[in-house]
């Protein structure tokens, strides 16, 4: 009697997907992790993979692993046969209305927690299929080896060639204080004057960048400041401006919120010498599932409303 056709494609489909998450994650190890498996598990199925094949795919060592020329062949005819899946899946995806699965988005803790999650829980909210899963970090993270499905980022892209992206904006720096600071010490009308002033400065490392900042006349100024704060998160540094402790260098949007309640007025508006761009980026593909593109398309149309204040 004749095999049934499903079930020899199932057999030929078994393992694929996990091998070539091993051969991309470089390890047993970063593979089971991506695909919520056991080390073990991820193991037991490639064995039985190469057992069904009859050929050893990988060779494994305590310290690497490398593809066999076999396996080399086999993973490269294993990749087309996946982006074709991919297609056919993306195909159909156009038709559903609902986006769906789990999404892995990383972004900036500060610009994440305003700007960003806001966006993502009205998309999570229009979506109930949708599983949203946000990482909070301003550490630039490898999409594809962690795993992430996109990302947001604010300054240069330096891994542009593997990654796609969409701007969003710009983002200026501006200066502002508490009216209780202002009314005590007044307000500085000139860059000369800032030195005069107490500062809540940000630190890296803990040093104090100088504040490169460009007058209306279009001329630079290099100020070196000296705080009695200093910080390395954005938040904390509105938050101590607006306990009245000085002057606060901060993204124009963060400081455009905190003007609209009055908790901060603004002293110098965008002085920094070049805004930086906001991208959303993700690994470069052939076909983008919906449910990233939903994401992307609501992220660009939300944004730049929440930052060109």
């Amino acid at each position: 009697m004749k095999e049934p056709m499903k079930g020899r494609m199932d057999d030929k489909l078994d393992g694929i997907a996990t091998f070539v998450q091993v051969v991309e994650a470089g390890s047993f190890a970063v593979a089971a992790e991506r695909l919520n498996l056991t080390r073990s598990a991820v193991g037991k199925i490639i064995a039985r993979l190469e057992a069904r094949l009859g050929t050893r795919l990988l060779q494994r060592t305590t310290r690497a692993q490398n593809l066999t020329e076999d396996g080399q062949a086999y993973y490269d005819c294993c990749v087309r046969a996946l982006a074709e899946l991919d297609a056919a899946e993306t195909m159909l995806e156009g038709g559903r209305l609902q986006p769906q699965g789990r999404l892995r988005v990383s972004v900036p803790i500060a610009f994440g927690h305003l700007c960003v999650a806001p966006v993502l829980l009205a998309l999570a909210r229009e979506h109930p299929s949708l599983r949203i899963d946000m990482s909070f970090t301003d550490r630039v993270v490898d999409l594809i080896e962690e795993g992430f499905d996109l990302a947001v980022r604010i300054g240069e892209l330096r891994d542009s060639t593997s990654l796609a992206a969409r701007k969003l904006g710009k983002q200026f720096v501006s200066i502002g204080a508490s009216p209780s600071y202002v009314a005590e010490h007044g307000m500085p009308t000139e860059l000369d004057e800032l030195e005069q002033h107490a500062v809540v400065a940000y630190s890296r490392a803990g040093a104090i960048p100088p504040w490169d900042l460009r007058e209306t006349s279009g001329q630079i100024r290099r100020l070196h400041i000296q705080a009695q704060l200093s910080m390395d998160d954005v938040q904390a540094i509105a938050a101590a401006a607006i306990a009245g402790f000085g002057l606060a260098r901060i993204p124009s949007w963060l400081l455009a919120r905190h003007v609209r309640t009055g908790e901060l007025v603004q002293v110098k508006d965008r002085c920094n010498l070049a805004p930086q761009d906001i991208h959303v980026v993700w690994p470069k593909t052939r076909y983008m599932p919906s449910k990233t593109r939903s994401a992307i398309d609501a992220l660009v149309a939300g944004i730049p409303a929440m930052i060109d204040e």
